[in-house]
């Protein structure tokens, strides 16, 4: 017969691998914590950007470089118009002259109600400031036709993905940027822009 086991033994015993074990257990924890917290703070990169706009810090236009889906230029100026000789657009590009970036996508409907709105101010500041779309989260055919449909009259670029959505600091679409000559930006409308608003922004521009 064998002889009992002495539970309070066996416990000691087992006791190193169990703190190994709950050693490892913790440091998964606080390590998933740790990566939950960071892909929180990365969700929304562009949070710390608004709130410098607001605080009036003209804060530097985030990169980006994407592909033209529209490549109209009638209300750009010479110096804009070379660089698409890529193909591609990037803001530090488009240093040199203000420019009015408006995030959309065919989908949206406030983005069509002020799309009329935006072609006729590209037209009054021809020259004088750049007008560039920003779509996003869309097909590219559908904004092709959103585009023909509202006779846009300057450059569209598109992203498939959401990185400078979330780089701006979106909450939703529409959304319009005003940078100035030196990339950055001054003034942010959320929402379908207004015509007082678009031309309020165009003019803070044309003054700095």
């Amino acid at each position: 017969m064998s002889e009992p086991t002495d539970p309070q033994a066996d416990s000691h015993r087992r006791s190193p691998i169990g703190w190994a074990l709950m050693t490892c257990s913790l440091a998964l924890v606080f390590g998933l914590l740790g990566l939950l917290v960071y892909k929180v703070a990365q969700g929304n990169p562009g949070k710390g950007l608004l709130a410098s706009i607001r605080e009036g810090k003209k804060p530097m236009a985030p990169e980006f470089r994407l592909k033209v889906l529209w490549r109209h230029t009638e209300t750009w100026n010479t110096r804009a118009r070379q660089t698409l000789a890529d193909g591609r657009i990037s803001p530090s590009e488009l240093r040199g002259t203000p420019v009015v970036l408006n995030f959309w996508a065919s989908w949206c409907v406030p983005c069509g109600r002020e799309a009329p709105r935006l072609t006729a101010s590209a037209i009054a500041h021809r020259g004088e400031v750049v007008f560039l779309g920003l779509d996003v989260k869309d097909f590219s055919g559908d904004a092709r036709k959103f585009l023909r449909t509202y006779k846009a009259n300057y450059v569209s670029v598109r992203e498939g993905g959401s990185r400078s959505y979330d780089a701006y600091g979106l909450t939703g679409l529409p959304e319009t940027y005003f940078l100035d000559s030196r990339g950055r930006i001054v003034s942010h409308v959320l929402g379908e822009i207004s015509r007082a608003q678009l031309e309020s922004g165009i003019e803070t521009l044309l003054r700095n």
